[in-house]
């Protein structure tokens, strides 16, 4: 697990913080079981055995306590991402390992990605705005994916872009443990994509 991945599930990386860690673990869960609004700092804080104000000893607000947590999910799937298409040297390669460590993100039953990103709706205007910045910095790395593919001219690559990572992102919609592994289904995706 990398550190990211560590500090998105709270848990404590360098030894200090370790109070905070578990708060934010806690909190974690929370929002992905209840989502924004259905969470509030009383139930984090009951649910960590922080009494009252003491609970703002360690976080700031809730806006930025999902904000925080929102960030590390994806800074944790964009160094795994990141070091799957590092490993491969030809673009289609490149699509796949990226199409399949976005999945096994997505479809990892403890991962807090997927429940931090379905939350858009319902957050604050400024907790939104953060959110999209955040997530279209991460969908730079499809972005240089997509732009090193040999396709053909008249395929419009924003559009291939935004349809492939709608397609990867409605897999947890469906994807139910197996006939296909999430590598497989990448696979697929990715054959779709370059239609063969």
């Amino acid at each position: 697990m990398s550190r990211t991945d560590a500090q998105a599930k709270g848990e404590d990386t360098d030894g200090a913080g370790t109070r905070r860690g578990q708060i934010l673990a806690i909190a974690a869960q929370l929002f992905a079981r209840k989502g924004y609004r259905g969470t509030s700092m009383r139930d984090i804080g009951e649910a960590a055995g922080v009494l009252g104000g003491s609970l703002y000893h360690h976080i700031k607000s809730k806006d930025a306590l999902f904000v925080e947590l929102h960030h590390a999910a994806l800074d944790g799937a964009e160094a795994r991402i990141a070091a799957a298409v590092a490993a491969q040297d030809d673009p289609w390669a490149q699509l796949e390992a990226a199409c399949g460590a976005l999945l096994e993100v997505q479809l990892d039953s403890d991962s807090l990605t997927m429940p931090m990103m379905n939350d858009f709706r319902e957050v604050p205007d400024a907790v939104r705005e953060a959110l999209v910045e955040r997530r279209d910095r991460f969908e730079q790395l499809f972005r240089a994916i997509v732009a090193a593919l040999p396709l053909p001219a008249k395929i419009d690559r924003s559009l291939y872009r935004n349809l492939l990572l709608s397609q990867l992102n409605s897999v947890a919609d469906w994807y139910r443990p197996g006939r296909l592994s999430p590598s497989d289904i990448a696979a697929q995706i990715a054959r779709l994509y370059r239609h063969d």
